[in-house]
Parts: structure tokens; C-alpha cells; sequence
């Protein structure tokens, strides 16, 4: 079984910073998925360029090719021991999940991940190398489907001390076991980390001592979501552009009135519009038999990229969960792009939408192309992997 991962993550900036000094990196190679989460020393700007640079150094070294033993000494030369408080400038956990199954987790200074397997939180052993002077856990072992890992930075178990909790905080133990909780049902990484987020934010007394991340890795199977809208260029590649879409593995999305009518006629199969909407804002859904969503097109992508530009800012929880379940194109698109997906393959026609030659309209086209490059880098910031075809 080849597997992915469903990640995701979230932070809380400490009280009155406006920076935060934690950093979170998703990397993508031919043949695992990379989580990054780097937490520089202190706070606010100081701390978010040492985080950020340790977390873009290690991104683009793995991204190369680099064995994450390398990276380890990259950054241990390249951050030194702090004279005066004899820590590192800046911490750091690197899980890799290889598609084969491997895992392997290294950590520097950083609370050890949470693991749960089957309900129950695993404790793997691990072996301790010295590099650089710097003291590394090292974990290595085999991972299976709903396998869920929780990496954090040292805020999650410093939350509440002082205000609800003694001065001990909650601890690591405390955050594993409410983590199982959460995890009794299932939930996407995106619902686990808003949940854990909270209760952080909820024991700080919404005034966070210190910067909190959470980000959450599920393994899970491979997902493929593929979204075709806008006509082709050329009318005699209809039939092409719905061949390769129609034979690709995965869930199929049309997004357009006019690519909704290819497919239908293409496919010889009959457009059933919806009938019960009482959604002002967002167009209606059609049904086309062999297809998992037809929406309208630029109304209804716009309004699905503002949602992912929320999760992709952090500004997910409760109400944007309850928005996100809402039974419209928009919200359905994004819960499929945010929770069941972990690849996007975009079938662009670039034709002139013939519906609105004749309108005001004319900006369909450039209007659709800038839809479909920020939805493509956008996906690809919240950590999915992006293939764009045009026609």
C-alpha cells in the first residue's frame, strides 16, 4: 500500500506579538512527505527569522535530495549555542513518511511527538546522536493508515501555568491523553489541530505565554481530486480534454456552466440542476451521473479560495468547520480540497467562455487563469501536490 499524508497546522502567537516565532514547512519529494515545525529562540521578530530560516533550510536541502543527516549538521553549524542561555537559537522536529510506509522523526530540543495508533499512544524507541555538539532523537520505524502524529513546540506544554494550571503547565502527558480523546473519532488534521489549538488558547486564557503550534500528520491513503473548468482553446479537444480527466484515478469535479454542458454532452448524460438552493451567495450545484461535483465556475471558485485562504492563514476553527460543512459548491469544493486531497490535477481550457462574448463579461477568461494560479499555490502552501494541464 503506497500512503500520504492528511497535515496540517496552526499557531498562537505569544500575547502582543504580532509575529510568530514558530514555523511550520510541508515539503512534498517523489517519494515521501516532509513535515517540518522549527520554533526559534524567544519571541516575536527575532524568533520568527531564526524559525523561519532553520525551517526554509531544512526545506530546501530535503527538497534537493539531502539526507536529513545533512540538514542536521547545516543547521547545527548554522545556528550556534546561545552564550548567554546556553540553548540553541532555534529547535526543531523533521518527520518524514516515505510512501513505502519507512517513517523517520528526528528532534532537537523540541517536545516529542504524540503518536497514536489503533486508540492507543504508541512510545517508540529512539536512539540519541550527538552532531555538532547538539544532542538529536532519532526515531525509525513503520507506519499504517489512520497511524496520526502530533508535533508541537514548547508552548503547547507550557499552556496554563501560572493561570489555570500550577506552574508545571500542561504537560506532555496531559496533551497525549487529551489528544486520544480527540481522536476517539475520527477527525481530518485539520479538525484535530483547530481542536488541540483551542484547548492551548482556551488554558493561556486566550493570552498566550509563549508562541503555540500544533501540526497534526494522518497517514492516510492517496487522494487524488481532479477539477476541470473552462472550455478548450480548440472545440475538437473537447473530447480529448474529457478523456484524460474521465480516465485519471480520483474524484471528479467540473467547475463551470459551460464545461458542465462538455462533460454532459461528451459523456451523453443529462444535467440535473439543483433544485432545493436557498444559498444567496453561492450559486447552485448540478448532478452529472459519473461525476462527484458540478459547480458553477468563477463565482463559485473565488468564493472556495477564500476559505482556503483562511486555512491556509491559520483562520480556521468552529465557525469556519460549520461554514466548510455548509451544502454549497464552494464549501463542498473546499472540504474536498482541504480534507480529501492530497493531489490536484487541474484540466484548464483556455477558450473564451462562449456565454459571455456577448456580455460584459469579456474578463472570463483572465478572471478563470488567475483563479486557477492562486488556487494551484495555494494548494500547494497548505501542503498538497499540484499538476496543471492546459487546453
Amino acid at each position: 500500500m503506497s500512503v500520504s499524508i492528511d497535515a496540517a497546522w496552526k499557531s498562537l502567537n505569544k500575547y502582543k506579538e504580532e509575529l510568530c516565532g514558530d514555523k511550520v514547512e510541508i515539503v512534498k519529494t517523489a517519494d515521501s512527505d516532509i513535515v517540518i515545525l522549527a520554533d526559534g529562540m524567544g519571541s516575536g521578530v527575532k524568533a520568527n527569522i531564526l524559525s523561519t530560516l532553520t525551517s526554509k533550510i531544512l526545506a530546501t536541502m530535503l527538497r534537493d535530495g539531502a539526507t536529513i543527516e545533512s540538514c542536521v549538521v547545516t543547521i547545527a553549524k548554522t545556528l550556534p549555542i546561545c552564550q548567554e542561555r546556553k540553548v540553541a537559537y532555534a529547535t526543531f522536529s523533521i518527520l518524514q513518511i516515505f510512501h513505502n510506509q519507512d517513517a523517520y522523526l528526528v528532534e532537537y530540543d523540541n517536545p516529542s511527538c504524540v503518536f497514536i495508533r489503533d486508540k492507543n499512544i504508541i512510545q517508540y524507541p529512539y536512539e540519541t546522536r550527538e552532531i555538532e555538539g547538539k544532542k538529536i532523537h532519532e526515531y525509525r520505524f513503520k507506519v499504517q493508515k489512520n497511524d496520526c502524529f502530533v508535533l508541537m513546540s514548547d508552548g503547547v506544554i507550557y499552556a496554563g501555568a501560572g493561570e489555570i494550571l500550577d506552574l508545571q503547565g500542561w504537560t506532555w502527558e496531559n496533551m497525549a491523553d487529551y489528544t486520544l480523546q480527540c481522536t476517539k473519532k475520527t477527525l481530518s488534521a485539520s479538525r484535530l489541530t483547530a481542536m488541540l489549538s483551542q484547548a492551548c488558547d482556551d488554558l493561556y486564557v486566550h493570552k498566550p505565554g509563549d508562541d503555540t503550534t500544533i501540526a497534526v500528520a494522518r497517514v492516510i491513503e492517496r487522494r487524488v481530486v481532479n477539477l476541470f473548468t473552462g472550455p478548450p482553446a480548440r472545440k475538437e479537444d473537447d473530447e480529448n480534454l474529457m478523456h484524460d480527466f474521465m480516465n485519471m484515478e480520483g474524484k471528479k469535479v467540473v467547475s463551470g456552466g459551460t464545461s458542465a454542458n462538455i462533460a454532459a454532452r461528451i459523456l451523453h448524460k443529462d444535467i440535473i440542476t439543483e433544485i432545493n438552493h436557498n444559498d444567496p451567495d453561492v450559486p447552485p450545484m448540478a448532478f452529472i451521473e459519473g461525476l462527484d461535483l458540478v459547480t458553477e465556475g468563477v463565482l463559485t471558485l473565488g468564493k472556495t479560495l477564500k476559505l482556503l485562504k483562511r486555512y491556509e492563514h491559520d483562520e480556521f476553527d468552529s465557525d469556519f468547520f460549520d461554514e466548510l460543512d455548509a451544502d454549497n459548491g464552494a464549501s463542498r469544493l473546499a472540504k474536498l480540497l482541504i480534507e480529501e486531497c492530497t493531489e490536484l490535477n487541474l484540466f484548464v481550457g483556455t477558450a473564451m467562455n462562449e456565454a459571455h462574448k456577448e456580455s460584459e463579461l469579456t474578463f472570463d477568461l483572465s478572471m478563470r487563469m488567475n483563479l486557477v494560479d492562486i488556487l494551484k499555490n495555494t494548494m500547494e502552501k497548505i501542503g498538497k501536490t499540484v499538476n496543471v494541464k492546459y487546453y
